[in-house]
């Protein structure tokens, strides 16, 4: 009764995540439209740069996120409150000295670096300069909230999750509005409005917590043990995050170095639409996680697997029906969204989707290997895997005036680090090779031979208009769908879907009925 309950959790929290990704997903895309329009492409291209030297500094947050959310959860699953009130309180301290270090280090080193290095014109080195200090507040103030939002989604309330994430995205689509209308310096007023949504934000998540969750009244408190596990914890996701960094947006500053910040724009589209779309798996993720480390806390680690294994297909899956499509029709999408578009950026976006349907495998196997605890070795070897991407890169881009090779370089050390996961997860929970590749690696690459296929096939014979774009893309999903199917779910799960359609169809023809 437990496991089904707990199913349940996860559909219902996917369900308002889903839903606030929707939303987000058309505001976003309008929002994108707007902002580059009104920025132009170089001041698009400096103000992704600038905020990613910021963003560079994360892989110290990211270190203590996910050191958060697996002890909050932890305790969570063991029912142990006045450990759970230890964690956040200790959390909560961390993150604000870690806010302090990051300024530190973002008001020198990064500070220098903008100045000194990067390929920006003398014309809008102040407007850099400003929106680089925008942003480095902006990032404090998320740093500092992470306890609280790692708490509301170890409790699983994604309800709360799916309303703020619409109430952020309208505030964003207000400063669209605004940008249109204010006569001064749009690069400048966008920074700082973005900052405003971000202060506001953390704001109200701060004060839902308080209010519905006992262990969010910090007082301080010290636990050396727990310190110390948690920096433990940490300190090796510090070193895994390190990779992803340098990948996500050291790369960023290595095509600046070789090419100007219009290459820079073209590839922050494609990272934006790369983000968006990584939804569709991140959300159904967020509601399976805590799932998968409360089982382990639980004991009860074949049926954590068995979560693993399932989260990994389906989340491919999801992504399959979304970034076939948008790969198979990239260049007219990109015309009929932002009219003028900067060279590169048809390839950037379609290798950047491929990157995203790679990377959407592995959420489930690192949060499992994260529940063990045992995460020294997988850490170092993904931080070096990932940080590969920054020398090979640059040695090849010495040689050969072409940046698409960043990418092309990412999604070769990335199918590699998915292969490093697995075997990791197999050598501290160990499952069946044979179950893996025939449940999991196997429908996948049927699925995505068959999708693929049929994807690229259908495009051809459809005039290329906005209309037929449109019935392109809805004739894609039907057809992606049945193909998944077929190729890529068990009989276990056929009848499963079966049986939901059924359900749901019932339903609404007796609501029709009636």
């Amino acid at each position: 009764m437990a496991l089904i309950s707990s199913n349940r959790q996860i559909a219902k929290n996917t369900i308002f995540l889903y839903l606030r990704m929707f939303v987000t997903i058309v505001v976003n895309l309008y929002a994108v439209k707007v902002v580059w329009s009104a920025l132009g492409v170089d001041d698009y291209g400096i103000y992704n740069l600038v905020g990613g030297i910021v963003v560079m500094f994360a892989f110290l947050n990211n270190a203590m996120i996910a050191s958060s959310q697996r002890f909050i959860s932890f305790e969570i699953g063991t029912g142990n409150q006045e450990k759970l009130q230890q964690v956040f309180a200790i959390s909560v301290t961390i993150h604000v000295t870690l806010a302090i270090i990051i300024l530190i280090l973002t008001e020198t080193v990064g500070l220098w670096f903008l100045n000194e290095k990067l390929n920006i014109p003398d014309s809008r080195m102040s407007a850099a300069n400003w929106v680089y200090q925008f942003s480095i507040i902006s990032f404090i103030a998320n740093v500092i909230g992470v306890p609280y939002n790692a708490c509301i989604v170890a409790h699983e309330h994604m309800k709360v999750f799916g309303y703020l994430g619409v109430l952020e995205v309208l505030f964003k689509l207000a400063i669209v509005f605004l940008l249109m209308v204010i006569p001064f310096d749009k690069l400048v007023t966008y920074a700082a409005l973005v900052l405003g949504v971000s202060i506001i934000m953390r704001i109200i998540y701060g004060i839902y917590c308080s209010r519905n969750f006992q262990e969010c009244q910090y007082s301080f408190k010290t636990d050396r043990k727990l310190i110390r596990s948690m920096f433990s914890f940490a300190g090796w996701s510090f070193i895994g995050n390190i990779g992803f960094s340098v990948r996500d947006q050291g790369l960023n500053i290595v095509v600046n170095l070789f090419f100007n910040v219009a290459v820079n724009a073209a590839k922050s589209i494609a990272n934006q639409i790369g983000y968006v779309i990584n939804g569709f798996y991140q959300n159904f993720q967020m509601a399976l996680n805590p799932q998968i480390t409360k089982r382990y806390a639980a004991g009860e680690t074949a049926s954590m697997i068995d979560l693993v294994f399932s989260g990994c297909k389906y989340s491919v899956f999801l992504m399959m029906i979304m970034v076939v499509p948008l790969i198979a029709s990239a260049d007219q999408i990109l015309h009929i969204w932002l009219g003028n578009i900067a060279p590169y950026t048809v390839g950037f976006m379609q290798l950047t989707l491929l990157l995203s349907l790679i990377d959407s495998i592995t959420g489930p196997v690192t949060t499992a290997l994260q529940a063990t605890g045992r995460i020294m070795k997988f850490q170092i070897l993904i931080s070096i895997i990932m940080t590969l991407n920054l020398p090979i890169a640059w040695i090849w881009l010495t040689f050969h005036d072409d940046p698409y090779i960043v990418l092309f370089v990412s999604i070769i050390t990335s199918i590699i680090a998915v292969i490093t996961r697995l075997l990791l997860l197999h050598n501290i929970v160990p499952y069946s090779y044979h179950i893996c590749f025939n449940n999991v690696i196997f429908p996948i690459i049927f699925s995505l031979v068959g999708v693929s296929s049929i994807g690229w096939l259908t495009y051809q014979f459809f005039p290329k208009t906005f209309l037929w774009l449109i019935l392109y893309g809805c004739t894609s999903v039907v057809c992606s769908s049945i193909i998944i199917y077929i190729l890529g779910l068990n009989h276990k799960e056929k009848t499963s879907v079966r049986a939901i359609l059924k359900s749901n169809l019932d339903k609404l023809f007796n609501n029709t009925t009636v």
